[in-house]
């Protein structure tokens, strides 16, 4: 294990699409980079993101159009040196569509000013860069149909280079910009961050969409028909909470090409979210052990099977190619022994969530792990309720049980938001990490997602100013203190 997840330390989950701004979304300029510095006052050592990969279906972090590109809609358009009137000042909630219309002008402003420098021909000698902008393109000039429905020559142009591209030049040069851009913009932010003792914790889902460029430049990772439809959708199988599972739509990856290649494709994924993250969190890290497959033709999730995926293998790979990487596992969810193991083996963290083991019982018990420090816990996710939406959520006389427990734990001061924050807190994980919301105190009408739904409120929901939190951060910081999670 990396030093860096070795001290005992607490963090804020905070993506940069909630943060305040003048343009309609939190992005990577000041309402970013002057919030740092409270955060490092507070005690805060570990800002967690959400991916920043290009939005693809209903907006989700998790379906995105590339694992390497950035989404520009992240972009502040002052440090591009364009003038730009601030967006409806009362915004609360992110409206995707209408800030991209607000921002496009400006950045294609920005782009027709730039200078290609030593630092953007350096950059667009990746490999992915230019591959992304011929994707990007291809997929505007088809009305953003999935590349699936593209014409042939477009379809199959990663393998075949069949398109003259002379056609698109501007519109792949200004992609690679806006790709130069959000880098130069993003290391920026993380700097700043580390600067100030912050390390920067990123997000990797473990699918891929299947109208992505990964997909589209790589099929030969995946399980896929000769038209390029999924032979195989990942998912999972029907549980308490839905009788007929969950169909996700990702196609499932072959992974015995994988293993004959060494597993490239996942190592250059951890190698660039490496560069750009100091901790990276793997979503639904179960799927390393066994992961359900179901087949492509049917249209829920009931009918798959489980298989095991090559876990030991890849991790081997994983710690002798890149040993350095500072990887958590999400493992939540009612697993089997064997993804515990596997976590173990390689000494991964792990997650806890307070509302899934907290009990309003007559004594403040954590959960059956309680002294596994390997860990980190959580008050909720970007996935669950807020807490204060979660308390109210529950009955009148289990209210009244967490208050007389809070009580008799010794959290008699501050709101309920706070207390199940200091719970936290005082937890024996050595990862504290608690969302924006329930430091500053929200019900659900801030709840970033909610899981098995598409489209709005999800992944909306955004500060109109710093102060709430800055106001939030001292209690946090008191608390912070009193847990024995501060430098010293």
């Amino acid at each position: 294990m990396a030093d860096i997840l070795a001290a005992r330390q607490a963090g804020i989950l905070l993506p940069i699409s909630s943060l305040p701004s003048r343009h309609g979304i939190g992005d990577m300029g000041p309402g970013a980079h002057s919030l740092l510095p409270h955060l490092a006052k507070a005690g805060v050592r570990v800002w967690q993101i959400l991916p920043l990969n290009p939005l693809g279906f209903g907006n989700s972090p998790y379906q995105p159009y590339s694992s390497f590109a950035g989404d520009p809609i992240y972009l502040n358009l002052d440090a591009l040196g364009v003038s730009a009137p601030d967006y409806k000042k009362t915004a609360t909630r992110v409206d995707y569509e209408a800030v991209r219309a607000f921002k496009e002008p400006y950045l294609k402003k920005a782009f027709e000013k730039f200078v290609p420098d030593e630092g953007y021909e350096t950059f667009i000698q990746q490999k992915w860069v230019k591959d992304y902008a011929v994707f990007i393109t291809f997929k505007k000039h088809n009305d953003m149909r999935c590349w699936i429905e593209w014409p042939a020559a477009m379809k199959n142009w990663a393998y075949e280079h069949a398109v003259d591209l002379s056609e698109y030049d501007e519109d792949i040069r200004y992609e690679m910009f806006l790709q130069y851009e959000f880098y130069r913009q993003w290391m920026a932010l993380k700097n700043a961050a580390n600067e100030l003792g912050i390390s920067v914790m990123g997000d990797i889902p473990f699918y891929v969409g299947i109208d992505s460029l990964d997909v589209w430049s790589g099929k030969e990772n995946f399980l896929l028909e000769t038209d390029g439809r999924p032979t195989f959708i990942a998912g999972v199988p029907p549980d308490y909470f839905s009788a007929t599972g969950q169909r996700w739509g990702n196609p499932i990856y072959d992974w015995e090409h994988m293993q004959k290649t060494n597993f490239a494709f996942w190592l250059e994924r951890l190698r660039a979210n490496s560069q750009l993250f100091d901790i990276i969190r793997i979503d639904h890290f179960r799927a390393f052990d066994t992961y359900w497959s179901i087949p492509g033709e049917n249209p829920t999730a009931e009918f798959g099977e489980w298989l095991e995926a090559p876990g030991y293998e890849f991790f081997d790979t994983v710690r002798e190619v890149l040993p350095s990487l500072n990887i958590v596992a999400e493992d939540l969810g009612d697993l089997r022994d064997e993804v515990h193991e596997l976590r173990d083996h390689y000494d991964l963290m792990g997650m806890k969530i307070v509302q899934f083991f907290l009990s309003p019982g007559d004594s403040m018990k954590h959960d059956d792990e309680d002294e596994k420090e390997s860990a980190i816990i959580y008050t909720g996710t970007h996935d669950n309720q807020t807490i204060l939406g979660f308390y109210k959520s529950r009955t009148a006389d289990e209210r009244r049980a967490y208050r007389k427990a809070f009580m008799q734990a010794g959290y008699k001061k501050g709101s309920l938001s706070e207390k199940f924050a200091r719970f936290a807190l005082d937890d024996a994980a050595r990862l504290a990490i608690i969302p924006a919301q329930d430091i500053i105190g929200l019900d659900d009408r801030a709840r970033l997602n909610t899981p098995g739904t598409v489209g709005s409120p999800n992944w909306e929901w955004r500060m109109d100013s710093h102060y709430p939190l800055l106001k939030g951060l001292k209690a946090f910081k008191r608390a912070i203190k009193l847990s024995g999670r501060t430098k010293e």
